[in-house]
């Protein structure tokens, strides 16, 4: 059995997810399979490399919620997990609207 080393739960939640790569500019669309508080996991076959810093963008309901983020590890090719970077108040809350809406879902 593993040992789960994530400290915020994850939620299944759907959500397009539009990247741009900080260093190139390189732009991809894939989409969430799961999200939390400080992260995600995208599904895409073609994942970015661990270490790449790109600006990461959902969109639901009408909102928007923007940040840094940081390629964690790649699962090719299956997908990539993700650690949000330098989220603001204000696009937390919107985070975390949508998480707990989809915690009562799950």
């Amino acid at each position: 059995m593993t040992e789960e080393r994530r400290a915020t739960p994850r939620y299944p939640l759907i959500l397009v997810a539009e990247m741009v790569v900080e260093e190139t500019g390189a732009k991809a669309v894939a989409r969430t399979s799961d999200v939390s508080r400080t992260g995600c996991y995208i599904d895409t076959l073609n994942p970015i490399p661990p270490g790449t810093i790109i600006q990461l963008r959902f969109r639901q309901g009408g909102e928007s919620f923007q940040t840094r983020a940081r390629v964690v590890y790649d699962v090719s090719p299956m997908g990539m997990g993700i650690e949000f970077v330098d989220v603001n108040e204000t696009q937390q809350a919107i985070l975390d609207c949508w998480l707990s809406v989809a915690a009562t879902e799950g």
